[in-house]
């Protein structure tokens, strides 16, 4: 079969993958999104995005448009789901305290499909699988599971945590967490009737939320001890909603009924996965013309809630460094191959120096406040619940303040 050639080849076309191609795109840089589904995947219903997010997608051109379809959340509410009562409240919006983060969160298909829409026709190649890649000269050569052959410039990993792109620079396969997560999605006829809050249930290893979208929807999830149930749990619905059930302690009967009228259809089970943090310190995020980005580079647990929140800001910055490394091309009437290849490699080698760090700092950080929020342990359950907290919250906030700067780069005189 032809091999065919591609400038940017972008493997994944998850929220890390679309961000990065509308990023480049907004830059002159045209871009291909392999996408190994036949339609844009929607798997985890919808996901948090705090303010650096926002940051980003506003770089992006595409803030407003998803301000419009989302509730603006006032803060968090923990709870203990054995008294039930609250344990601690986080603001996220208290003006007189100076706290101004804007937290909102997204129904994944729309915010895919709204990204989706900002890229030129043909940007996206569905069920295109990649499954080898080697070396040839200042290329990569891709095989697809078609038997299509592609030759691209520069490979931009974006595929997840079983990525094939991450593999290749030598990463590990991600690791696997003792806890495991059932997630759903309901979308009520009439208003649903929540505050605009985060309400976070914590008892016994177990940890689940209750997160509205806008005023009819709502997004759930239920995190547990992967040990707590059999294999016939995650591969069936009726049971994955019986198990969520049995297991919700002492809440209001409202809760209750978010889970109850959650379609079969729309629950999924997962266990949690996170890249070891030193490996992100000695691996290599980028090589010659290929790199990583989102779930690719820095999986990690949804503690902090920052996995498509920093998969956002990847997006920015990669597109950004590329761009700038390439901005004297155009300039030029002649660029041989081997120019242009450097050009490529300081570009990525800037990016993955910029986000090495946040990476690291993100899934370390994330893991640890995990190990806590879970812990059974009498003290620690005692200290969660009496002086923690507010140290919990002030660290999500932080975490939240970091801004991946705009979509610019400066050319040379």
């Amino acid at each position: 079969m032809e091999m065919k050639e591609a400038n940017i080849v972008i493997v994944g076309g998850g929220i890390a993958g679309l961000a990065t191609a509308v990023g480049l795109h907004r830059l002159g840089l045209k871009s291909l999104v392999l996408e190994s589904s036949p339609c844009l995947r929607v798997t985890g219903a919808a996901f948090t995005t705090w303010t650096n997010a926002w940051h980003a997608l506003d770089a992006l051109g595409v803030g407003d448009t998803l301000r419009g379809e989302h509730l603006r959340l006032e803060g968090l509410v923990a709870m203990s789901a054995i008294l039930g009562v609250p344990t601690a409240q986080i603001a996220y919006i208290d003006k007189e305290a100076g706290v101004e983060h804007e937290v909102r969160c997204l129904k994944r298909k729309f915010v895919l499909e709204t990204l989706a829409n900002e890229l030129p026709k043909g940007t996206i190649r569905f069920s295109s699988k990649v499954v080898c890649i080697e070396d040839s000269g200042y290329l990569k050569i891709l095989h697809l599971a078609d038997g299509t052959t592609l030759a691209a410039k520069v490979l931009i990993g974006c595929d997840g945590v079983n990525s094939i792109v991450a593999r290749w620079l030598g990463f590990q396969k991600p690791s696997i967490d003792e806890r495991s997560c059932i997630r759903g999605y309901v979308a009520f006829e009439e208003s649903h009737g929540f505050e605009p809050k985060f309400l976070q249930f914590i008892a016994g290893g177990i940890r689940y939320g209750i997160i509205p979208c806008d005023d009819k929807s709502i997004y759930w999830f239920f995190g547990f001890p992967s040990s707590w149930q059999d294999n016939e749990v995650t591969e069936d619905p009726i049971k994955m909603k019986q198990f969520v059930l049995s297991n919700l302690g002492k809440v209001p009967d409202k809760i209750k009924n978010v889970i109850q009228e959650t379609k079969l259809e729309d629950l999924s089970c997962a266990q949690f996965r996170y890249r070891v943090p030193w490996e992100m310190l000695l691996k290599n995020i980028s090589k010659d013309n290929v790199c990583t980005a989102g779930d690719a580079f820095h999986p990690m647990t949804p503690d902090l809630g920052q996995g498509a929140c920093s998969a956002l800001e990847d997006g920015i910055v990669l597109a950004r460094c590329l761009a700038q490394a390439l901005k004297n091309r155009s300039a030029r009437e002649e660029c041989t191959e081997e120019e242009e290849y450097e050009m490529i490699k300081i570009g990525l080698k800037k990016y993955a120096s910029e986000r090495r760090w946040r990476g690291f700092d993100l899934v370390a950080t994330s893991y640890i406040l995990g190990l806590m929020l879970n812990s059974k342990t009498k003290v620690v359950v005692f200290l969660r619940n009496k002086v923690l907290a507010p140290l919990f919250g002030g660290l999500l906030k932080q975490k939240a303040s970091f801004h991946c700067g705009q979509l610019k780069i400066t050319y040379d005189d």
